[in-house]
């Protein structure tokens, strides 16, 4: 294709709803597609709006990449390796080649930071390891949980787990000195193991056993809470202002703090749901067509 008018980096939820408003709004619009976003780590959701009997991230992925190419997205599979400024606009590295377009919209979202375990990525597809206790800590209601941390983060998402299940274990891998919250997991009731874990075992639909110095135990449920990396190098290169945790900060329009870059989804907050992911990229579609009118002298001046 020509080069687009709006070139979205990030084929996840963010990336796609945004190609379906801006395809809507007739931009051309062509999303680089990095593969594999978070979402399709979903085994099935169940608090997706509209899906009352759960759905598959696949499934949620594949709807709305067919939905943006209805209305004429283009959806390029490759990795952007380098953006940079081209006047007003942007220019980007994508399969060997150069795209030039007005404005960009970052929906690079997060990498995980997955425990180093055996077999880890099956069991996370199979929901025996999980990362999202906002997602489906409905799930874990009664069940044994352990939660797997190398610092407070861990702490704070077994207290969360605490609301659905009395049989929350901490295991902390990390360094003893940087857990500062112990007398809170006393208070609440939430047994603490500091080890190292050697292996975990798999068996059917639970965790058969995780071991640590000799010793096992049997968990229904193994949730990560060893954190995420925003992807956001693009737009660092580039000036755009970030948070301690990495994440970009934008205004009400999902604007970063360099003109016409916009960023949607998992790499401006922390709270990593889909559902928000799609709210913060329709307002950034919104603003990116309304501020390509007004550059083309397509916006209405009625003085009040």
């Amino acid at each position: 294709m020509a080069d687009p008018e709006v070139l979205i980096i990030g084929a996840g939820p963010a990336g796609l709803t945004a190609a379906t408003y801006l395809a809507r709004f007739r931009r051309s619009v062509l999303v680089a597609d990095g593969g594999a976003p978070r979402a399709c780590w979903i085994p099935l959701s169940h608090n997706m709006p509209g899906f009352p009997q759960g759905i598959t991230g696949d499934a949620i992925l594949r709807r709305m990449t067919e939905q943006a190419e209805e209305y004429g997205a283009v959806i390029e599979g490759g990795l952007v390796e380098g953006l940079a400024r081209d006047g007003d606009g942007f220019v980007a590295t994508l399969n060997g080649r150069e795209v030039r377009a007005r404005a960009v919209l970052l929906a690079t979202g997060v990498t995980d930071h997955h425990p180093d375990l055996p077999g880890v990525e099956r069991a996370i597809e199979r929901a025996l390891v999980r990362i999202c206790p906002i997602c489906d800590g409905y799930e874990a209601i009664d069940k044994a949980v352990a939660v797997i941390g190398d610092d407070d983060k861990g702490v704070r998402e077994a207290a969360f787990l605490r609301t659905y299940s009395e049989r929350v274990t901490l295991i902390h891998i990390g360094p003893p000195g940087v857990l500062e919250g112990r007398e809170e997991l006393r208070r609440l009731g939430i047994e603490l193991i500091c080890a190292p874990i050697d292996n975990v075992e798999l068996e059917g639909d639970r965790v058969t056993a995780l071991s640590w110095a000799g010793s096992f135990r049997t968990f229904d449920l193994v949730y990560s809470a060893l954190g995420t990396s925003p992807n956001a190098n693009l737009a660092e290169g580039l000036g755009a202002r970030t948070g301690e945790d990495g994440r970009l900060f934008v205004d009400a329009r999902q604007e970063t703090s360099v003109k016409r870059l916009y960023a949607a989804g998992d790499v401006v907050r922390g709270l990593n749901q889909i559902a928000v992911a799609g709210a913060e990229a329709a307002v950034a579609a919104t603003a990116i067509h309304n501020c390509l009118r007004e550059a083309d002298g397509q916006t209405a001046e009625i003085q009040a």
